[in-house]
């Protein structure tokens, strides 16, 4: 069975330099999205890309999951 949808986030972030620190905390915040987690797997993914910005669409399920 399909996860429920319950908000999907646009951000445009740099590459391997994510933060908590606002917008991308609240934004996530609001959305009931585990920040740190978010953070530390963003930057992972990303760190080959540095200096670059990078569009992020973020779905969040209504268990607080993310893809």
């Amino acid at each position: 069975m399909a996860k429920k949808i319950d908000n999907i986030l646009k951000l445009q972030l740099q590459a391997g330099q994510a933060s908590p620190a606002p917008p991308v905390g609240p934004a996530l915040g609001q959305a009931g999205v585990n920040i740190m987690q978010f953070v530390k797997e963003y930057n992972e993914r990303t760190k080959e890309l540095s200096g670059n910005i990078i569009p992020v669409e973020l779905t969040v399920y209504a268990d607080r999951s993310f893809d």
